[in-house]
């Protein structure tokens, strides 16, 4: 999962003013990233590559992997101190790649402290607390964004484009695989692991227009770990649209394979397969009412199309490239980014719901109006 989280004397900084909104659009945006563990050297990575972005600290309670990540001879400052980092002024984002449960108290202080932020998946350990990291945010006119960072990869990217273009006729079903062998967590379960990732496919792909109704969880926990190891997540919406999810740390082999089914078309993405992610079938079912004798029922037949298959080609691009591409013009702009804090909620909606589901013999857990249009 994330890195290590940071720790400071737990002092309140005087509040930041609000960004000057006569800044520059083509001024780098001055941030921070806290956490150098298993996410955070990523975000480093593409902080330095980026133009819009000026890196200037990275946190971490480890100070000498914060070191060995930026290197001796750089002049981005470390340290395992977020009030050295709040105190510096020409920091005016940060990005949070650490554990999910330090995510709200991290994200209040730099939002408190006027800071953008970007925060690493899951958004908080609770609806309720990402709610709080959300208003706050709003209240002082802020960018909070939730790194969900398939939703930045060219195949979602053009999956979207497909479903939104009417390619695909009318979407009937997601079918998502998510298993390999590890990484197992001890913090959080397979479900607050992996489904992030799902979830905010199919609210950003298909998630315009529809509510969701129910969410259903099924996980099993051979290894005695007190949660879910491997896991079963159903999605139903208000339409007929069934999304489902297979996430396991168990598995022998790594797949990472999704069906998109439509009226019309299909698409199978394999995100293992770099040569072709996504595959486009002319495939599906037609369906013919039948006019039988006068007194009998009329009946429906199916026919079957098997027909072509087209693998669009795809600019093969770093998703979280995108990510802070996005935050950064957000940030710049004053626009929403495509992942914002709302986004971010909407998953831990689900993933609560899932608990839930769990919680009460794996039945199905009735929602409002979730995932909102875009």
């Amino acid at each position: 999962m994330n890195g290590g989280s940071a720790v400071h004397n737990g002092s309140r900084l005087n509040e930041r003013p609000l960004p000057d909104a006569t800044t520059a659009a083509t001024n780098p945006v001055g941030t921070a990233v806290i956490g150098a563990g298993y996410w955070g050297p990523n975000i480093v990575r593409n902080a330095m590559a980026l133009e819009e972005t000026d890196l200037k600290w990275v946190c971490d309670r480890d100070e000498a992997r914060a070191s060995r990540l930026v290197g001796a001879q750089s002049a981005i400052r470390v340290t395992r101190d977020i009030d050295e980092v709040l105190a510096d002024e020409s920091v005016e984002a940060v990005a949070i790649a650490t554990p999910p449960a330090t995510h709200g108290a991290l994200a209040y202080r730099c939002i408190e402290a006027g800071r953008h932020v970007l925060v690493e998946k899951p958004l908080a350990r609770s609806y309720a607390e990402g709610l709080m990291m959300v208003r706050a945010a709003e209240e002082r006119g802020l960018v909070l964004h939730c790194d969900h960072t398939y939703c930045y990869t060219p195949a979602v990217q053009k999956i979207r484009d497909l479903i939104d273009a009417g390619e695909l006729g009318t979407p009937l079903y997601y079918d998502s695989v998510r298993v390999n062998l590890g990484l197992v967590q001890q913090e959080v379960d397979v479900f607050w692991d992996l489904a992030p990732h799902d979830i905010s496919i199919v609210d950003f792909i298909l998630g315009s227009g529809r509510e969701l109704l129910t969410v259903t969880a099924e996980g099993a926990d051979p290894l005695g770990l007190g949660h879910a190891c491997v896991g079963y997540l159903t999605l139903r919406f208000d339409d007929g649209l069934l999304a489902h999810c297979h996430l396991n740390w168990l598995s022998p082999t790594k797949i990472r394979t999704t069906i998109v089914g439509g009226s019309h078309r299909m698409v199978v993405w394999n995100d293992l397969l770099p040569a072709q992610r996504v595959s486009v079938f002319e495939s599906g079912v037609d369906l013919a009412e039948i006019d039988l004798s006068p007194g009998e029922q009329r009946r429906r037949k199916v026919s079957y199309r098997m027909g072509s298959m087209v693998a669009p080609a795809l600019r093969e691009r770093e998703a979280l490239l995108g990510v802070l591409e996005d935050w950064t013009g957000a940030i710049r702009s004053g626009t929403k980014p495509k992942t914002d804090g709302h986004a971010g909620l909407r998953v831990l909606r689900v993933l609560e719901a899932a608990q839930a589901s769990m919680c009460n013999g794996s039945t199905p857990v009735c929602l409002g109006t979730m995932v909102a249009p875009r």
